[in-house]
């Protein structure tokens, strides 16, 4: 910054001149000066007062520099950390895993197994009926892309994300589905089929996912409802493999580092009644592990 004593100087310096212009020899002793001796000092005298005015100027906006470049070097650092911080991803990569439960009894091909005419309702020390397991686990992965960050400018910090999802679910690690060698004997060669059959589910899902509190640590969520359609194995007993359904949803994740999260989430899955006699709805709980792009 400018000295301010070297402005003062500066301007002490050109009063001096123009005082000693005004007070020449001629006028200190009385005496009238030429006229081409006036007009030349009038012309120094007007060129002084200009050079004084320009360096005046040039003071002024010395003293101004440092501001406007101490605002520049602002910018610019402030510009160097958002490129070196850069902010966190919206979208989402996310495996999940868990416990599953079904409301009830699936039913499928496997249920006929318990008619007497096939053998009743005990083979090879096994009971054979309905698929009586509701508990299963599962395991999926999906996808967060993100719509919008306020809700199309109704919230603030409030996400709105759509999630496309699949997993996978088991039930049983196998059920007979078939005859025993004495019942194949007995029956014919039509119920050659002894072989297990794993009782399982696959889902595919597309919901929109409501996320609070956005660029925090901790976020909450929520599925208000999504579509699903499931495939079950073994099929209905009219050979149906899909089954459609709603689902509800809500959990919670945190960053542990960067873009790496850590969550829990719960959901409800619903459908209208049974599909050829195989019923879907449940419940699904567990974590899962999400990484930001």
């Amino acid at each position: 910054m400018i000295n301010k004593t070297k402005l003062a100087l500066g301007i002490a310096t050109a009063t001096l001149t123009l005082a000693g212009a005004l007070v020449s020899p001629q006028a200190a002793a009385g005496k009238k000066a030429e006229p081409c001796c006036a007009d030349n000092k009038i012309d120094a005298l007007e060129a002084q007062m200009q050079a004084m005015q320009a360096e005046i100027n040039n003071l002024r906006a010395a003293q101004a520099r440092p501001a406007d470049a101490q605002k520049v070097q602002e910018l610019d650092e402030w510009m160097a950390k958002s490129k070196k911080e850069k902010p966190h991803h919206d979208n989402t990569l996310f495996f999940r895993g868990g416990y599953g439960h079904a409301n009830a009894q699936r039913g499928g091909t496997l249920d006929p197994t318990e008619n007497a005419l096939l053998g009743g309702g005990n083979r090879n020390g096994q009971i054979v009926g309905p698929i009586a397991d509701k508990d299963a686990w599962y395991m999926g992965a999906g996808f967060d892309f993100a719509l919008t960050d306020n809700v199309w400018g109704a919230m603030e910090n409030t996400q709105v994300l759509g999630e496309l999802m699949f997993d996978y679910k088991q039930y049983a690690n196998g059920k007979p589905n078939g005859l025993s060698p004495a019942e194949v004997g007995a029956n014919g060669p039509l119920t050659l089929n002894t072989q297990n059959a794993t009782v399982s589910q696959f889902t595919l899902a597309a919901s929109p996912k409501i996320k609070f509190l956005k660029d925090k640590p901790f976020r909450p969520w929520l599925i208000p409802v999504g579509f699903e359609v499931n495939v079950v194995s073994p099929p209905s007993n009219a050979i149906t493999v899909l089954s459609p359904g709603m689902q509800f949803g809500l959990g919670a994740d945190y960053r542990v580092w960067k873009d790496i999260f850590i969550g829990a989430d719960a959901r409800y899955h619903l459908t209208t009644g049974s599909t050829d006699g195989v019923r879907t709805d449940g419940v699904t709980a567990g974590g899962y592990l999400g990484i930001g792009f």
